[in-house]
């Protein structure tokens, strides 16, 4: 009996730690939209590297987001967008933090980020690049205010009020 009870203690202290690890390597899993008078407006935490991590989707599809003011596009991984079946456009040179590298213009129909959704948005497929997050460059957030303090970054896209006949 003691060993069960050790047992358990021990993987209910593993599932504990787990939870804990993601919420400080993901702090904004699960982040709610505000909306307001005209806007859409949401708040994100930087995990403990500094970045800030957003779960979105692109074309229906979910995949996680990397707040990066410094990319000129939104840069998706080779593989991610072999998953989202993002076509390969015109081949381009990209000017990384690494040097120079190859990829491949395309163009999202849609990008969503809790409730702010944008049509449209300029991309690049990134075969180089490693990971499944992808870049949330300018091509995106430039549609969007956005501003940083104390490890809060908040992103706010202005919508149209609606229009009552």
């Amino acid at each position: 009996m003691l060993v069960l009870a050790w047992a358990s203690g021990l993987l209910l202290a593993t599932h504990f730690f787990g939870e804990w690890q993601a919420r400080r390597d993901h702090p904004n899993a699960g982040t709610r939209s505000v909306h307001g008078d005209g806007y859409v407006e949401l708040r994100l935490d930087a995990n403990r590297q500094g970045h800030y991590l957003l779960d979105g989707e692109i074309d229906g599809h979910g995949v996680t987001f990397l707040l990066d003011t410094g990319a000129s596009q939104v840069a998706i991984p080779e593989g991610v967008a072999e998953r989202l079946g993002l076509p390969r456009g015109t081949p381009v040179t990209l000017r990384t933090a690494n040097g120079l590298a190859n990829g491949y213009a395309t163009r999202l129909a849609s990008l969503r980020l809790g409730d702010i959704h944008l049509d449209d948005v300029a991309a690049l497929v990134a075969p180089g690049m490693p990971g499944d997050e992808v870049l949330l460059g300018m091509s995106a957030l430039r549609r969007m205010e956005f501003s940083q303090r104390d490890g809060t970054l908040v992103l706010r896209h202005s919508q149209p009020s609606e229009v009552i006949p």
